[in-house]
């Protein structure tokens, strides 16, 4: 039975968890997701599972922080001036919004704490420092 290599292009059905049970994503009732082994396209834990898996095998693993949104980094808290807010703009704490860095590329941020001189914000990815389980099924090698 032919086996996923680095360089294959695979197909699978997952979904992710966190330890806690928490499902925060999943490929169930659409596509199922398409990429290349090896080519960084997914984060290293998940693409480092595919290797060696055969058509219509099942697997559970557990990735730590390392190997998929890295650990929290605390430099990316940031604090932006309250007056640079547009005055019509209502914000709230958990509030996701998106700002631009240098580069003019979007940056996803949480509202996090708003006092009377600034809005601080959470630029970490929201998976930064957890441990991800994903099931796994391989549905093709391309």
């Amino acid at each position: 039975m032919q086996q996923v290599k680095e360089g294959d292009v695979v197909r699978v059905h997952y979904t992710g968890k966190l330890t806690s049970g928490e499902q925060f994503d999943s490929s169930a009732g659409r596509e199922p997701l398409e990429f290349t082994v090896g080519a960084g396209q997914m984060i290293k834990g998940f693409d480092a599972a595919m290797p060696g898996m055969t058509l219509g095998e099942k697997k559970t693993i557990n990735i730590a922080p390392e190997d998929a949104y890295g650990p929290r980094n605390e430099d990316a808290i940031i604090q932006f001036p309250k007056e640079n807010v547009p005055a019509e703009m209502v914000l709230e704490p958990g509030m996701p919004l998106t700002l631009s860095n240098q580069q003019g590329q979007p940056v996803p941020v949480i509202v996090l704490e708003i006092t009377d001189e600034v809005v601080i914000m959470d630029a970490n990815h929201f998976l930064a420092g957890q441990e991800l389980v994903f099931d796994i099924e391989l549905v093709e090698i391309v």
